[in-house]
């Protein structure tokens, strides 16, 4: 299991991949679907998909959100998930593969799929700050000139950071996803 985020109070995303037995694929649905329901009433669950294979492959993934690592970890050595994690054992050929994602790295790596180039992910980051940062010294640049310094910087960076994070970098991330992914 990849182990990315830290224990801080930040989202972290996990995506968890499976293989399902041969002719085992209903009941890993319906014990999913049951597992899912118990899931998102604990505390620091922000949801749950499941992304059923495409036609031909028995490979699932199930995306979940949680308020941070910390809670994850408490849901996970809980007496409940363990009980839970046995029926989806059963009828799964080997370990899921799980990784944990939280910050920066959530803007490029949707569900299931690796991350892209880094070179790629530096360019679409540098096109976005780039874009940012020209249209606000453009548009809010001038109604800040009497104000302090660090002030000004302060909140030129909030903007780019909050504009990156829910704004440019998903739109990228979305339209841009065959050239990031290589057509994967």
């Amino acid at each position: 299991m990849s182990q990315a985020p830290s224990v801080r109070g930040e989202p972290v995303f996990v995506v968890v991949h499976r293989r399902i037995k041969a002719g085992h694929e209903a009941t890993f649905e319906a014990a999913m679907c049951e597992f899912m329901r118990f899931a998102v009433t604990q505390p620091g669950q922000m949801g749950m998909q499941l992304v059923k294979p495409e036609p031909g492959s028995r490979d699932y993934t199930v995306i979940a959100r949680f308020r941070s690592l910390a809670e994850r970890r408490a849901f996970t050595s809980s007496a409940d998930y363990e009980k839970w994690m046995q029926p989806l054992a059963d009828v799964t050929e080997g370990d899921p593969r799980i990784s944990e994602l939280s910050g920066m790295e959530t803007w490029f790596a949707p569900a299931g799929e690796r991350k892209p180039p880094k070179w790629k992910m530096a360019l679409l980051t540098f096109v976005g700050v780039y874009v940012l940062t020209t249209s606000i010294a453009v548009i809010v640049g001038p109604l800040l000139l009497k104000w302090p310094l660090p002030l000004r910087t302060a909140i030129v960076a909030a903007i780019v950071v909050l504009a990156l994070t829910w704004l440019i970098m998903p739109f990228f991330a979305r339209y841009l996803h065959d050239w990031l992914y290589d057509g994967r």
